[in-house]
This record gives structure tokens, C-alpha cells and sequence, in this order.
């Protein structure tokens, strides 16, 4: 018997994802209940809903030294602890060792990531939103970088299918811009939010307030998980399976297939080229745990291992082939590197309603939606292109809480002592231009614990994204006047690239062969078997969160990719 090829019909699949996170459990739960035998490959440890949340049930109080981390402890994550939001013993354990997973910067990027199943659907803020034509046509009209290969028709059916299964709350409000969807019951405002709601329609034509769209369970059950708490841990991982993640949602469906396989402490290192056959046929792998190599096989691979994750193992696919990376014949591999630049914005105080309180820590906070550069004359901003939304909320703590990215430091542990005043926030998030030497590149000199080529990142805001803080900034200010708060006060502290984690770009999807690595369904151009459909794939940003457009993307391009594998096309 040749054991050889023994081995390799035992690691044959008909197909193999890489990564475990949104859209990789995504990718898992279709191809699986497509009836394609599926190999889920993630770099990280297990993580077992419910099992393995350690610190989901404990109190403030049953961690030491009031859940700070030590000075040792933190030397080993030096880049996400950058954020003040990683690196505390309640979810620290949930977010990667710096050390062990090294990069370097040309110029400041906070690169957070986490390495288990699941990845970031973890840990994510939740929010949830559509993106529209005037996102996916904004590159064509304005003549930057490339025009989008698809538009919001494209999406539309599929943005309602991932959103029935993933649970999002939310309330219609009838927008262009930020169209409407299969929403569970909306969270409801407090009593200072419905105050400004009805104040912004009173001044403004061309802005509304309304509760954020968020992936939380609103009803008593709903696809097997359960209902929010409104507890407010959810980076710990929720028990209730209330909020949705790979682990909680689409791998147990996956799993109950009988379909897929789950191989954690799997590193894919590099995608496998045959050069006879003109495709793709497996992926080579490291075990995190043995450092050995192992290679499997399969007729259709997705990339989900996060937008610079696919894009480094492509860079680090190199064959006769593709002498410069997998697929990059357009040289456009690891460019157009977006994030969505925020904290700035405004807050104030409000002299009401103090005999007003709230129950339970909702962990949702309202929104904002674009209102700039929509088409008229009078949504035009004043000297930049695109815009910005916002998230916040209303308190008698610390508004903050409201938004995760914004959630840390003294002053947050200081204002939960005692209700005080009621106060509110209100942070932009904007939107950053593709630029094309915005971009990530192999490391060679440095490499990781495995003997593997790092990322070297240099990105950078520009002209258009600082105009745009301008405004963010101004109109925050003007939002809370004309709401009647006192004492409001703008702020615009330091974002350096990365920090939003809403990473994009660097395998963007394109018309044209030439200057695209994708096509409109998520295939590599020259290699049509090769799927990538996380944040890689992204022609430009918008300014809403990206994570819901990831899912209804691979679901898209699930269903096309078994479409073409019945043809035989693939």
C-alpha cells in the first residue's frame, strides 16, 4: 500500500476553510449544510461555548488587584494592551501574545487580534448595519481607486438571510442610506436618549437618533440561544449564547451537520498551487503545538482568517506561478488598507430627568447615521469626501460604556462609584479613502514563534480623514447644544490606524483582473476555486461596521461556490 496516498485521501476534503471567526464560521455553517465534507482550520486553541468562558460568571470583585493586569503580564502583550480594553484579567486571556506574534510599523497600527475558535466574534462590538448604494457606488462616482463589482441589489437577499439566523436587533427608520432589515425587537432608549431623539427631529432635517443595530437576542429564544441579560460582560463571552458569535451560532450548526471538521492549533502557512492543473488544490499547514507541517487537500478553499491574516498567507503563498503572492497579478495584494478613524466627537451634561434612573447595563448604545455627502447640495461636506456616523449614549455613569472601543481607564472607574448627573457622548466613526500605498508587507527579518515571515505595517490617515475630524467634531458639538446639554466640550485624542479594528482592504474585489485580486463573488481572478470573504475582500469602508456586509458576503459566495462545484466549473 502506498501510505502516502493513504495519507492524502485521509486529508482530503471537499472543502477547507481557513479561520474560525465571523465570516470563517460563516463560511462553515453553508458549505456544511450544503453537504460539502468541510475541514475548518483555525491557528488557535479550542473554545468551547459556555465551557470554556472562564471569567463569564464572576464579579468585579473575584479578580485580584480590581481586574488590573500586572506589569509582567503586560510585557507579553505591548500592542494590545495599547487599547486599555485587552489586556484586563476578566478577557485578556482572549486576545493574542505580542510577543509570540510579533509585527512591525512603519508608522503606528494597533493590530488587535485573537487567536482561538471564534476569533473576534468574541469579542466584536455587535453593531450591526447595512451598507447602501451610495457605499457600494462611491468609488465609481468620485473616480477613486475602483469601482465595486457588485451593488447593494447584490447583497440585499442576503443581508436578510444572515440576519434571521444571527439575531439583530434593531428599529426601522426608512433611511437610503442606511437601509432597514429583518430586525428583532429593538432595545429601548432611556429617558435622556428619547429627549434627544425628539430634540435632533425638531432642528434637524437631515439627521435622526435611534438605538444601534446590534447582533443581541432581544426575543425569549431564538435559534436555540437565549435572550440578553443586559449584564454588559459580553467580552467575556456570553453563556446565554445571547449575542452573536461563530461559537454560539454557525459552528454548532456546522457541527450538527455531521459535515464539518474542526482542527484548532492549525497555522496555514501557505495555499498549495498545482501548476498542471492551473488551481488550487489544499493548504499547508504548521501544528501550533508540534511545529510540524502537514498538508490537506480540497476542491474549493475560503480564506477567513481576518483581512491581514489572508492576505499574509496569500503573500506567503509563493509558486511558479505567483512569484509575487497567490493571486496578485495586479500587484494590488496587501494595498488599500483601511480602518475607520474615530475617537473624536462630543459630550455634555444634562440638567434634568434626575429623578429618572435605568435597569440592567444595556450593552448597546445609540446611533447616529451618516448625514454628509449624501447627494444634495445640502448633505455636502464642506471639503471632504464620504462621512461619518455616530455611536454613544446617555447615562448617569460614564457615557462610554455605551461604546466598547471607548470603554476604559480612570475616569470610567471613577464616574461608576455614584449616578451623578446625567451626561451622554457621542463618538464618530468615519470613513478612510482606499489609497494604495496605504499597505502591508512580509516581514522577513522578523519572524514569529513558528519560524514564519510577520507584517510590516504602514498606513496612515490623510488629508480627506482629517478635514472629515473637523466635522466630526464640530457637528457632535452642535448635536448636544441644539438638544439643550450644558457644558459640552469636544474632544479628538490620538487614533492611529487599527485601533477601530474594522481592518479592510488588501485583497480588494474588482471588475478588472488588472487591478482587483477578487472578482464580484469572492474568487481570486486567476485561481476561481480560492474564495476570500472577510475583510480582505473590501473595495472601500463606508463608515457603518463591516462585520454583518462580511457575512452576507460568504454566505453569497457559499452559495455560488457550490453552485459552480455542481457544474463542474470549479
Amino acid at each position: 500500500m502506498n501510505f502516502n496516498l493513504k495519507a492524502k485521501k485521509e486529508n482530503t476534503y471537499d472543502a477547507i476553510v481557513i479561520g474560525s471567526g465571523i465570516s470563517g464560521g460563516w463560511a462553515a455553517k453553508e458549505l456544511s449544510e450544503k453537504g460539502l465534507k468541510t475541514l475548518v482550520l483555525e491557528r488557535g486553541r479550542d473554545i468551547e461555548h459556555v465551557k470554556d468562558y472562564t471569567t463569564a460568571l464572576k464579579d468585579p470583585w473575584d479578580f485580584p488587584n480590581g481586574d488590573r493586569v500586572g506589569e509582567a503580564e503586560l510585557k507579553r502583550q505591548p500592542k494590545q494592551s495599547r487599547t486599555g480594553y485587552c489586556t484586563t484579567p476578566s478577557r485578556k486571556h482572549f486576545f493574542v501574545d505580542d510577543i509570540d506574534n510579533p509585527y512591525t510599523e512603519t508608522k503606528r497600527f494597533d493590530w488587535i487580534r485573537g487567536y482561538h475558535v471564534g476569533g473576534r466574534s468574541l469579542m466584536w462590538g455587535r453593531q450591526s448595519y447595512r451598507w447602501s448604494d451610495l457605499d457600494f457606488e462611491a468609488n465609481k462616482k468620485e473616480g477613486i481607486a475602483i469601482d465595486w463589482p457588485i451593488r447593494y441589489k447584490d447583497v440585499a437577499p442576503w443581508y436578510d438571510y444572515v440576519e434571521q439566523f444571527a439575531g439583530i436587533s434593531g428599529q426601522k427608520e426608512g433611511l437610503s442610506q442606511l437601509p432597514d432589515g429583518k430586525f428583532l425587537p429593538a432595545m429601548e432608549l432611556n429617558c435622556v436618549e428619547k429627549h434627544v431623539r425628539e430634540r435632533i427631529a425638531k432642528h434637524f432635517d437631515d439627521r435622526i437618533l435611534t438605538i444601534g443595530r446590534t447582533a443581541h437576542i432581544t426575543t425569549a429564544t431564538h435559534n436555540g440561544r437565549g435572550k440578553c441579560m443586559s449584564r454588559n460582560r459580553c467580552m467575556r463571552g456570553c453563556p446565554f449564547g445571547a449575542y452573536f458569535s461563530s461559537n454560539a451560532s454557525t459552528l454548532p450548526a456546522a457541527a450538527k451537520t455531521g459535515n464539518m471538521t474542526l482542527r484548532p492549533f492549525s497555522i496555514v502557512n501557505s495555499i498549495i498551487y498545482d501548476d498542471e492543473k492551473g488551481k488550487a488544490i489544499g493548504v499547508r499547514i504548521i501544528d501550533a503545538e508540534t511545529k510540524k507541517t502537514e498538508e490537506f487537500y480540497s476542491r474549493i478553499i475560503f480564506c477567513n482568517a481576518s483581512a491581514f491574516g489572508s492576505t499574509h498567507i496569500m503573500m506567503n503563498s509563493k509558486s511558479k506561478r505567483f512569484e509575487n503572492g497567490f493571486g496578485n497579478d495586479s500587484g494590488e495584494l496587501g494595498h488599500n488598507v483601511m480602518d475607520h478613524h474615530f475617537k473624536t466627537g462630543a459630550s455634555g451634561v444634562y440638567d434634568g430627568f434626575n429623578d429618572k434612573y435605568y435597569k440592567g447595563r444595556r450593552p448597546n448604545g445609540i446611533y447616529i447615521p451618516r448625514f454628509r455627502n449624501l447627494g444634495s447640495k445640502k448633505t455636502k461636506g464642506k471639503d471632504f469626501l464620504r462621512g461619518y456616523g455616530y455611536q454613544g449614549g446617555a447615562s448617569r455613569t460614564n457615557w462610554t460604556s455605551s461604546v466598547k472601543e471607548a470603554s476604559f481607564g480612570t475616569d470610567m472607574k471613577l464616574d461608576m462609584l455614584e449616578p451623578g448627573p446625567w451626561r451622554m457622548g457621542i463618538l464618530a466613526f468615519g470613513e478612510c479613502l482606499p489609497y494604495h500605498e496605504n499597505k502591508i508587507t512580509l516581514n522577513e527579518e522578523v519572524r514569529d514563534k513558528w519560524g514564519q515571515p510577520t507584517l510590516t505595517m504602514d498606513v496612515e490617515w490623510k488629508e480627506n480623514e482629517m478635514k472629515m475630524r473637523v466635522d466630526m467634531r464640530e457637528q457632535g458639538v452642535a448635536i448636544l447644544e441644539a438638544a439643550g446639554f450644558k457644558d459640552v466640550s469636544s474632544y479628538d485624542e490620538p487614533c492611529s490606524p487599527g485601533l477601530g479594528i474594522h481592518e479592510m482592504g488588501t485583497a480588494r474585489m474588482g471588475r478588472d483582473p488588472k487591478t482587483s485580486v477578487l472578482n464580484g463573488f469572492n474568487q481570486v481572478h486567476a485561481a476561481p476555486n480560492v474564495f476570500v470573504t472577510d475583510g480582505a475582500c473590501m473595495t472601500s469602508a463606508a463608515c457603518q461596521n463591516p462585520s454583518l456586509t462580511y457575512m452576507a458576503l460568504t454566505a453569497r459566495a457559499c452559495d455560488h461556490a457550490v453552485k459552480e462545484l455542481n457544474k463542474q466549473n470549479l
